[in-house]
């Protein structure tokens, strides 16, 4: 018996419910990388850990870089030039916020027979274009995950995720904000 083939129209409706979810979990994400103390971005938990600036940015960027890929039929992982690198906490946020909405544009404007296209990832899969959304959103919530434990030892709070944190309790709707 063989495996069915997926269809460019299948390819449509997973582009569609992939990049709904991943929309939302960008949100979640800025609210991680705005958290980050900017005079505690070079904190690192283990001599061989990355800094929170540089699992911030490798977070940031590597969502952009994947969704271009995608979007391109082709992954180069190219990373911006020195000066348009942002600098601080909040232009890091600002930039990923901006180029998230212009990459996953670039994915939505492709056709589903563009989304079925084989595309190398650096010589380890050759998937359908599409599924690398899959991918990107599994590598995105792990290094998400993997920052959120820096926070409370920087001194910083941790938002809410996929629920209430001690900083943020959960909040069921209707319910007053502990702020009011």
């Amino acid at each position: 018996m063989s495996s069915p083939v997926p269809t460019p129209d299948f390819f449509l409706t997973f582009r569609e419910t992939m990049l709904g979810g991943f929309t939302n979990e960008v949100e979640t994400t800025k609210k991680v990388l705005s958290r980050i103390p900017d005079d505690k971005r070079d904190y690192r938990p283990d001599p061989h850990a990355r800094t929170a600036w540089e699992l911030a940015w490798h977070l940031a960027n590597t969502d952009i870089q994947f969704l271009d890929g995608i979007a391109g039929l082709t992954f180069t992982m190219a990373n911006p030039s020195e000066a348009d690198k942002p600098k601080t906490i909040a232009e890091l946020v600002a930039w990923y916020d901006k180029n998230f909405k212009r990459a996953a544009d670039s994915v939505r404007a492709l056709s589903g027979e563009q989304l079925a296209t084989p595309v190398n990832f650096m010589g380890a899969f050759n998937f359908p274009a599409a599924m690398y959304l899959g991918f990107l959103n599994n590598h995105s919530i792990h290094h998400r995950s993997e920052l959120a434990t820096y926070l409370r030892p920087m001194g910083a709070k941790c938002p809410s995720i996929y629920g209430g944190s001690y900083d943020e309790p959960f909040q069921p709707a209707g319910a007053e904000s502990p702020a009011a």
